[in-house]
């Protein structure tokens, strides 16, 4: 599974693209009405942003903001992190993994087509590859 091509198992029906200007009530309706942890956010044809479920929990929630006035423009992560439809899958995983997010953006010349996440791997599958990079990783410290 590490090895397919991102293309191979990301979402291409159920990714979600908003403008910034949206209200992050707007987007979470869209989320739950899609059933996903994420929305692109796009400004003329190009990502921008993203905008999870953590950025509503942590940017939104915890600081009290109101979610109908405030514009994902506002508590979107920018200039999120990107992976090209080619690579394999195992590469976007070790992304998540060492900096911590749970989604990344699929794009082709700066244009989103799709989106991974750490739910297209299954938790047994997910652990055996952190092991094995941490397990590569302390080989090449000691070497």
């Amino acid at each position: 599974m590490f090895n397919l091509p991102i293309r191979t198992v990301m979402k291409q029906q159920n990714y979600l693209t908003a403008p910034p200007e949206t209200t992050v009530s707007e987007a979470a309706e869209l989320m739950v009405s899609k059933n996903v942890g994420a929305v692109m956010v796009i400004e003329q044809e190009r990502l921008v942003g993203i905008f999870t479920e953590r950025d509503a929990v942590f940017r939104v929630i915890a600081k009290g903001r109101d979610a109908r006035s405030t514009r994902l423009a506002e508590v979107m992560t920018l200039a999120p992190q990107t992976v090209d439809p080619a690579k394999p899958f195992g590469l976007a995983l070790l992304m998540m993994h060492e900096h911590g997010f749970r989604h990344v953006p699929v794009v082709v010349d700066g244009k989103p087509i799709g989106i991974v996440s750490a739910r297209h791997a299954l938790d047994p599958d997910l652990e055996e590859f952190v092991s094995e990079a941490q397990r590569r990783k302390y080989i090449q410290a000691i070497r």
